[in-house]
């Protein structure tokens, strides 16, 4: 019997429909997955050479301490003040992770009891929901709408009971919308924490992403009081399978969080995060470089919509395209279904990421440029 933790945790979405992929690949349908975000560009030369030069030394492959070396959280720091104009101590409010996935279940273990809640966001990424469930919590969804360009209502949720609540995950830039963020409700969402008593969890992995203007929570006047904010170099750096995350806020949160995360690992490779610090230090013309290839490949993604009749936002910003699916379709997996089986395209439905999403599918900017032409060319026939 499987502990009472996982009942109502589902295999993740697309774990089961790589299988299903798989499958049709094997009958030799050779389909296109523009579906998940994992990126498929190299690291920056410079990360590699450091990571192998690193590797190569004698004494680097032993334990490692829990809150990272402190080159790495140096780095954090640096790229925090550079980029976001947020002052970071080094030694006690940076924590450096095993990728920012962990960071959500670490603040869920660390915060959450038995019948605490958690506010989700709807549409949003489906693991905060799980790791809220894991962890004993319960997830309540509040609304995100395009008429309102997927910024929460505070108003309304402020006149529900938040009595139990604890924490609420928040994520701009939005996934999966691709919505910006403006400080004006970053200044709204600190003031509603702390009227309610609440701590904001801010996943903030896509701010490079084709946006001019990272932002960072953090940034508001007293936001450290009431934030804890993840990050990551997976989608900014190419570095998703190195597993190089952190988590930013006051050092009293960074003690808590740290308390729960020490009986979890061992700390990171030291190799890695001298890599990760080197990939930090990268300059502006890194993130243009990154952008300007997004930027051609966005482009095709825009005409599989049009071919497709979808709508969409030309101001979003991040890893992915969010649309909105013609209205003769029951919902966006009837879309995501008839484009896999009929041209051999695989596209995200909305609705996984929840009721919110059912009339919009997402579509990954990961893949060779020609790969996208290809996706256009099978659909439009």
């Amino acid at each position: 019997m499987i502990a009472k933790r996982l009942e109502g945790i589902s295999e993740y979405y697309f774990s089961q429909k790589l299988r299903e992929i798989e499958s049709l690949n094997k009958e030799g349908k050779n389909i296109i997955n523009l579906g998940i975000g994992s990126p498929d560009l190299p690291p920056h030369p410079d990360v590699i050479k450091t990571l192998q030069e690193e590797a190569a030394k004698p004494g680097v492959h032993g334990y490692q301490g829990y809150k990272g070396i402190p080159a790495l959280r140096q780095a954090f720091a640096d790229w925090y003040q550079q980029w976001y104009h947020v002052t970071l101590h080094p030694d006690t409010e940076i924590l450096p992770l095993l990728g920012s996935k962990e960071g959500i279940m670490h603040i869920c273990m660390t915060y959450l009891d038995e019948g605490d809640e958690a506010l989700i966001p709807d549409p949003g990424y489906p693991t905060y929901g799980s790791a809220v469930k894991l962890a004993g919590g319960k997830p309540v969804n509040y609304i995100l709408q395009e008429a309102q360009n997927w910024y929460p209502d505070l108003k309304a949720l402020a006149a529900t009971d938040l009595s139990r609540v604890k924490l609420m995950f928040v994520n701009y830039p939005n996934m999966p919308t691709g919505q910006p963020v403006g400080q004006d409700l970053f200044e709204a969402l600190v003031r509603f924490a702390k009227e309610h008593h609440i701590l904001l969890v801010h996943d903030n992995p896509y701010s490079f992403i084709l946006n001019d203007e990272p932002i960072s929570l953090l940034a508001v006047p007293g936001a450290k009081e009431v934030v804890l904010e993840l990050n990551s170099l997976s989608k900014s750096h190419n570095m998703a399978g190195w597993r190089i995350g952190v988590l930013c806020g006051a050092k009293e949160r960074i003690e808590e969080v740290l308390r729960f995360k020490s009986n979890m690992d061992s700390g990171m490779f030291m190799p890695l995060q001298l890599a990760a610090a080197k990939a930090l230090s990268l300059g502006s013309d890194w993130y243009s470089h990154i952008n300007g290839i997004y930027a051609e490949r966005r482009a095709k993604v825009y005409r599989i919509l049009d071919i497709l009749g979808c709508s969409y936002s030309l101001k979003q910003v991040g890893l992915f395209v969010w649309a909105k699916i013609p209205d003769h379709y029951e919902d966006a997996y009837a879309l995501s279904d008839e484009v896999l089986y009929g041209s051999g395209v695989f596209l995200t439905p909305g609705g996984i990421f929840g009721s919110q999403g059912l009339r919009y599918i997402r579509i990954s900017l990961c893949g060779d440029l020609s790969r996208f032409e290809q996706a256009v060319n099978r659909i439009n026939k």
